[in-house]
């Protein structure tokens, strides 16, 4: 069965659950997420912007909402639960009536993080998640109370700072005047001259240290991305990956502007977002800004998954460092969990490797290293649905892998392997088919591209028998032949490459003619 651990995130303005079923070897199931927004920090903040009281009220809240979760952990039958609180309960002067309570009703030991070491635990919880290697990324992520900055690799960090800047103090220093919440321009422009104030000394600091993108790990910034995501293109359902610096100064301008009410109804926006997103888009405006990068990756991971990476390190349940990634260590959990076929997926990932690379040479598509990994993932993984029913199994497969928290991909490459998966049979969709609808325009030609390969390499191990030894591409007579070599005759293989003529001719433009050859 394992070990089952809860990690919560006391934050100020949210707490969260997340709890695991700790496997063999550093392996995890995620049993139960949950969220719920109590504003502890709400009203706490005085003029200067340091520390206030907890309010009763806030409080009452909290601890509530924490005995739920402790409970609901307790319910999995979790043997621990690590619980951390981090700005507005190390900022509040009455912290210990809190702590005190949280112990006493909830049966919670809570641990107050310093803003630095809440830093580090939210730059191991990104970083766990990413295949960064030795790339060096600027982690940002906007709290309630404190805005964290840190800039590391997938080994380490090399730079920590965290700034007494969130959403909830600073909508508390600089509210509105007017009573409906819009803001004036020159009221926008006062929120961004306090964030360059408070945020000089930490944006100095960062000034030696080389990064190679910026990731942005909070709820603030992801609402942003999405506010700016719908705004861009209303037609768009998202989810949105990343948020660009013009797109976040029109998004900024277009929120202030709206009254409380208006901004609730925004599309994109959290209704619980609606009082303090202008105060969190106004601290991200000023750091890219002050930065001058031009985007901000979005990702989901954060606090809790880095109480939880943290904990498998000092447990010692992290697996040790083998011959694979972490990508590719997760996706061979993931297909051995669902009961894949390992010698048919390993022969559609080398198949699908070859028509990529030929496919490349003969100038088919100019799609280069990531893509060919997307690839190659996706062929090791495509067949998992089938773990639920063979019927509809492609679709099962997109459900499985989109859902599955596969370690080392980022949400839009998870995104791209699933739907790639689910094109692998069946009907093969146009570039504006629903099928795509959660695709963004700009992605669709290469997912086509990927998911026309995959179906090849598919259809030439339709056997699962590996009677297929190479294959590759070769431009001919205004068409483009594919050359097959086999030891044994494999008709059905044939067969199944007669039927993606269409989709070839539909995503290439040009006719595909099979071309077998037996022995040597």
């Amino acid at each position: 069965m394992g070990e089952t651990v809860g990690f919560l995130d006391i934050g100020t303005n949210s707490i969260r659950l997340l709890v695991v079923r700790i496997g063999i070897g550093g392996s995890f199931s995620v049993l139960s997420e949950q969220k719920a927004t109590i504003r502890l920090g709400a009203g706490e903040f005085g003029a200067d912007g340091s520390r206030g009281r907890l309010s009763a009220a806030a409080m009452d809240r909290a601890v509530v909402v924490a005995r739920r979760f402790a409970d609901l952990a307790r319910s999995f039958h979790a043997g621990e639960i690590v619980a951390v609180a981090t700005s507005a309960t190390r900022d509040a002067r009455n912290r210990a009536v809190f702590l005190e309570r949280l112990r006493d009703e909830a049966g919670l030991d809570v641990h107050v993080v310093s803003g630095p070491e809440e830093a580090r635990l939210i730059h191991l919880g990104v970083t766990s998640g990413l295949a960064l290697g030795a790339e060096p990324v600027l982690v940002v992520d906007i709290g309630g109370g404190s805005t964290e900055l840190v800039v590391g690799d997938a080994s380490s960090h090399r730079y920590v700072a965290s700034a007494r800047l969130g959403s909830i103090r600073l909508a508390s220093l600089h509210p509105p005047r007017h009573p409906d919440g819009v803001y004036t321009p020159a009221e926008y422009r006062t929120l961004c001259e306090h964030c360059r104030s408070v945020l000089l000394r930490p944006l100095e600091g960062l000034a030696p240290h080389r990064f190679d993108r910026v990731l942005g790990a909070s709820g603030t910034i992801q609402n942003l991305a999405e506010i700016a995501g719908r705004l861009a293109d209303p037609g768009s359902k998202g989810p949105f990956h990343s948020i660009t610096r013009d797109g976040l100064a029109r998004t900024a301008r277009h929120l202030f502007a709206l009254t409380l009410e208006e901004r609730r109804g925004v599309p994109g926006i959290n209704p619980d977002r609606a009082d303090i997103i202008v105060p969190g888009a106004a601290i991200l405006e000023t750091i890219v800004e002050q930065l001058g990068v031009g985007s901000v990756t979005v990702t989901r991971r954060g606090l809790k998954e880095g109480l939880l990476f943290d904990y498998l390190s000092r447990h010692g349940h992290l697996p040790p460092q083998g011959t694979f990634s972490v990508r590719e260590e997760s996706v061979n959990r993931l297909r051995r969990v669902c009961g894949c076929a390992e010698a048919h997926t390993d022969q559609v990932r080398s198949l699908a490797r070859q028509l990529f690379d030929s496919g490349r040479e003969v100038g088919l598509h100019r799609l280069g290293a990531p893509e060919r990994e997307l690839l190659e993932y996706a062929a090791l993984v495509h067949d998992c649905g089938t773990f639920i029913s063979f019927s509809n199994h492609h679709q099962h497969s997109q459900y499985i892998i989109t859902n599955a928290e596969l370690l080392g991909f980022d949400e839009r490459e998870v995104m791209l392997l699933g739907t790639i998966a689910r094109l692998h049979r069946k009907k093969f969709p146009a570039r504006r088919s629903a099928v795509l609808s959660s695709v963004p325009e700009h992605d669709r030609p290469t997912v086509l591209v990927l998911a026309l390969l995959l179906r090849l390499a598919e259809s030439l191990d339709r056997t699962h028998a590996g009677l297929v030894r190479s294959v590759s591409f070769k431009c001919a007579g205004g068409g483009v032949r594919l050359l097959i070599a086999s030891d044994e005759d494999c008709h059905l293989e044939r067969f199944a490459i007669e039927e993606q003529r269409g989709p070839f001719r539909r995503v290439f433009g040009l006719p595909l003619e099979p071309v077998m050859s037996t022995g040597d």
